[in-house]
């Protein structure tokens, strides 16, 4: 990340739909024969380490689940966000569906709603963080291996965060027509982010913080610059600032879609890398790095529907990034999680090629 000599390129990945897990299974793959936890790592597919301090960052506690009703093809439920959602049976695995949900009503529509659901969003409950996290304070400072606050999606940002309680639809409208309600949320979202992770910051520094926003689509981000400044902008640099002043060497953004007009405004704002860079929205690494310099670090950025398409398509695709991988600030993986429709022999040719892409034998 600092573009110095290194021994190695970290070799990281974002994991896999469950649907790809099943067609794995049945291609090759026996049970328990690779992890599926790729933010942890997975030594045997070469994936290197990291560790994730646990944490809850989501309501506690949650509503409760509860299904409205029912047919042979669908579900209309209440998730744990107060959301009412409809979602099709068909080719569900887990909690896991080829297609979106139908969002049907979310639990804040006014300040009134927000006052009440912000209850759940404590950030000195002790449910947040492991009970005795504290016995973990000096393996930690003698780490060899990233560390890392919160597991992924943990750390909500502030565009996800109030996406979650309000939807696409009825957030880009509550900018414009309940401000005040917003600079509220934002506000008392920046405290919450800062809050919750004192007490790990005040007694261990961590190697990096991801915020996940998922801001954006394929044509650009959901909200403007504009909005973005006088939102959000103000506390996102004051919670930058904070982990930074307490240990955080590094700040991620997680956003699919295309964030580029918002980019500018994230690097004012302290954040050192965004990511995953996903190609169908065009952020192809190589011309970020140009645009944007190396202030901005980068992570993702190979398509994922090269993979699909066999080892010389993939081959290709990954030589094209070897000069940035040479330069440094930049990790190589799938610009999401991996689809069904790459097979295991296309995704372990992808990570057999990926490996020689990181020592420089491309």
């Amino acid at each position: 990340m600092e573009y110095e000599p290194c021994d190695c390129v970290p070799n990281w990945e974002l994991g896999t739909w469950p649907q790809t897990r099943e067609r794995w299974l049945q291609e090759v793959l026996e049970p328990g024969s690779i992890a599926w936890d790729w933010f942890s790592g997975d030594p045997k597919l070469g994936m290197d380490l990291r560790e994730f301090i646990a944490f809850n960052g989501m309501l506690i506690p949650p509503f409760e689940h509860k299904i409205l009703e029912e047919d042979d093809r669908a579900e209309i439920f209440r998730d744990g966000s107060g959301r009412v959602r409809r979602a099709l049976k068909e080719g569900t695995v887990g909690e896991v569906r080829t297609s979106m949900d139908q969002y049907l009503r979310f639990a804040v529509e006014n300040r009134q709603d927000w006052r009440e659901v912000c209850k759940r969003f404590d950030p000195s409950n002790p449910a947040r963080l492991e009970t005795g996290w504290q016995r973990h304070l000096p393996r930690w400072r003698q780490r060899d291996v990233p560390l890392v606050f919160a597991p992924n999606c943990q750390t909500m940002g502030f565009y996800w965060m109030a996406r979650e309680m309000m939807g696409t639809e009825n957030l880009s409208f509550a900018w414009y027509d309940q401000p005040e309600l917003m600079h509220e949320m934002m506000e008392f979202w920046g405290n919450f982010l800062i809050e919750a992770a004192r007490p790990v910051l005040e007694k261990t520094d961590v190697d990096y913080i991801n915020l996940n926003e998922d801001m954006a689509m394929k044509n650009g981000p959901l909200l403007g610059p504009e909005t973005y400044r006088t939102f959000i902008f103000p506390h996102m640099r004051r919670v930058v600032e904070f982990y930074k002043s307490h240990g955080v060497r590094y700040m991620f953004v997680d956003t699919d879609g295309n964030p580029e007009p918002l980019i500018p405004l994230l690097m004012d704002a302290g954040v050192d890398m965004v990511w995953p860079l996903e190609r169908a929205a065009d952020q192809d690494p190589v011309r970020l790095r140009k645009k944007f310099g190396r202030a901005l670090r980068l992570s993702g950025g190979v398509d994922k529907r090269a993979l699909a398409r066999g080892p010389e398509v993939i081959g290709a695709h990954l030589r094209e990034l070897q000069p940035l991988v040479a330069e440094g600030g930049y990790i190589p993986t799938v610009d999401h999680t991996v689809p069904p429709d790459v097979s295991w022999d296309s995704f372990r040719y992808y990570m057999d090629a990926k490996g020689k892409l990181l020592q420089g034998r491309l």
